[in-house]
């Protein structure tokens, strides 16, 4: 069954901006599927058209077989979104925030609460479960609003960006999670700037530019087309002439090195020679736009 199925979906906002040009979309059930494009190219307009935000100017939605028109209530029940932005309330602790967003979907108390326990357990937030959203980290924030997303066990999961300021040790650990999430069954859609999330995580995606799809297919058969990959390694010291040569890696400054892998390694790889290096990573992060290379390589 597909899980998704978007069909000539247009919209043109008033004044004119057309920011969806008849794109066409299929997600299949228990697929971890990437939306890739750069700011504007239509991928947030496209997710709230999907979640029922924002009202298309034309063509069809269905999730799981359902009409969107038809019935958006059921499709909406099927759907669990975490946003760009925090959209709670930063007075209210996350249990509440949980628990209250399960009563929006027609929980009872009591399944919402265990639900909340379950969930603020799962992504590392059950100590501070009493504590006010405001003092909570970036990170603490971007791990409760999935666990707000998933109160109502929804069949498709779409993330937005949900790993922007996060660092590299809470992103590592919000994508194990995510996979354990869609190896039980949860269709999951993203989109992000990071393509190493994509490498790690997708087995298939769709780069969208301007409104239009430009190309899909798999992750590894579109990747195969981008140039090789570089990244910039922040370390936590400055590392010595024998741990820069370990890491087969150029010094760029005190503690940033670059990176470079092969066509055939994966991002994992960059992880696995720090610890034969034996330094402390701070974060990665591409050396280059490697998504704004595929986009180019698309439209050329």
């Amino acid at each position: 069954m597909e899980a998704l199925r978007i069909e000539g979906v247009r919209k043109t906002y008033a004044g004119g901006v057309e920011a969806l040009k008849g794109v066409d979309l299929s997600i299949a059930e228990g697929d971890f599927f990437a939306l890739l494009g750069a700011n504007g190219a239509g991928k947030t307009t496209l997710i709230n058209i999907t979640v029922g935000l924002v009202t298309k100017t034309g063509g069809k939605v269905t999730v799981f077989g359902v009409d969107q028109d038809a019935d958006p209530d059921t499709t909406k029940l099927s759907i669990g979104i975490v946003p760009q932005e925090f959209n709670f309330n930063i007075f209210e602790t996350p249990r509440v925030i949980v628990m209250t967003q399960g009563g929006f979907y027609g929980m009872d108390r009591r399944d919402a609460a265990a639900r909340a326990d379950e969930l603020l357990h799962a992504l590392g937030l059950w100590e501070k479960k009493d504590v006010q959203a405001i003092k909570l980290s970036g990170g603490m924030k971007r791990r409760l609003m999935i666990a707000r997303a998933l109160v109502h066990r929804p069949r498709l999961l779409i993330l937005d960006e949900p790993t922007a300021g996060v660092d590299v040790e809470l992103r590592r650990g919000m994508w194990e999670y995510l996979r354990t999430l869609n190896a039980a069954g949860t269709t999951i859609l993203l989109t992000t700037h990071y393509l190493e999330e994509v490498e790690q995580l997708c087995k298939n995606m769709t780069i969208v530019q301007r409104g239009a799809v430009v190309k899909s297919g798999s992750v590894q058969a579109l990747l195969a087309e981008a140039s090789d990959r570089r990244y910039r390694v922040m370390l936590a010291e400055a590392p010595t002439d024998a741990q820069v040569h370990t890491l087969r890696a150029e010094s760029d400054d005190g503690t940033t090195v670059t990176v470079a892998l092969a066509p055939d390694e994966l991002f994992e790889t960059v992880f696995a020679r720090c610890h034969e290096a034996g330094v402390h990573v701070r974060d990665v992060v591409p050396a280059q736009n490697r998504v704004e290379e595929l986009y180019l390589s698309t439209i050329q």
